[in-house]
């Protein structure tokens, strides 16, 4: 049960949404707007998030797009992961979120909510973060599309008064061969201690991962290690390790140390794997 009550609005289109908010925040309420509802309802039963009115994208046809458009697939915020899994248009993206929960509660997960999520982990950001793709956001100054590396550093930073429309994932970069490799505590659903996307583009290795640090992350100095042919496999994970951006976390997932351990031997898996299709 929610401990709090708040105002629920379930917008028809982007404008709707926007014009919600503005009335709103005259009112100086405290407004969230959400794609999902999953985490909202989590972290307010445990007295973690509170809202006084909360925006439902839900209702806005955009929100839902699945489809390729020219030269790009489009995902809209309120599309779930098992539709994006079960619609294989973008297969290391459906991989890699079916791995996030279990099936019933990825019914209901969304890609903008999990990308947007107030956890750690936010694995599905990790195969956009290899594709150059690019978000678009709408707010009160209006709808703008711009690079997800823009907006997205550690987490997403937009402001309080936008939200995500869709991602745009240039089709170039959805049928490239790829890894999506998750090593949890026990069984296959739970948080990840290593979580790794990886593709080929060009012969070169690109890999973003998620669970190491406080952080999901792609790092062109990890990928420059990996790239690195004057070296030998064992090298390149020793020199990818050296290129973290911070401590690897130790918590009651994993210790540091064995968190180390996964993802050396999760980096060789991808090694191996990708190698073959550099030739």
């Amino acid at each position: 049960m929610i401990p709090f009550d708040f105002e629920y609005y379930r917008p028809e289109s982007v404008t709707e949404a926007v014009k919600t908010y503005e009335i709103l925040a005259t009112q100086d309420k405290k407004v969230l707007f959400y794609s999902g509802g999953t985490e909202f309802i989590t972290f307010s039963r445990l007295n973690q998030l509170d809202a006084e009115a909360i925006i439902d994208l839900k209702g806005i046809p955009d929100c839902h797009q699945l489809e390729l458009q020219g030269e790009h697939l489009v995902i809209g915020a309120a599309v779930s992961l098992n539709k994006i899994t079960e619609s294989q248009l973008f297969p290391l993206l459906g991989q890699t979120v079916r791995k996030v929960a279990d099936h019933t509660s990825r019914n209901k997960i969304t890609i903008g909510g999990n990308i947007l999520s107030r956890f750690i982990y936010r694995e599905g950001v990790l195969p956009l973060l290899l594709t150059e793709a690019k978000v678009k956001l709408a707010g009160s100054s209006g709808e703008r599309v711009v690079p997800l590396k823009v907006v997205f550093d550690k987490q997403m930073n937009i402001s309080p008064e936008q939200f995500l429309i869709h991602i745009q994932v240039p089709k170039a970069f959805l049928n490239l061969p790829f890894v999506s490799i998750k090593k949890t505590r026990m069984s296959k659903v739970g948080y990840p201690i290593v979580s790794i996307a990886a593709l080929v583009k060009d012969k070169k290795i690109r890999a973003a991962l998620s669970g190491v640090c406080e952080y999901p992350f792609r790092s062109p100095d990890i990928e420059a290690a990996l790239n690195d042919t004057s070296l030998s496999k064992e090298e390149k994970i020793d020199k990818a390790l050296g290129q973290l951006p911070e401590a690897i976390i130790d918590d009651l997932q994993a210790s540091r140390d064995y968190r180390e351990f996964l993802l050396k031997n999760t980096l060789l898996e991808t090694i191996e794997a990708l190698e073959a299709t550099q030739t």
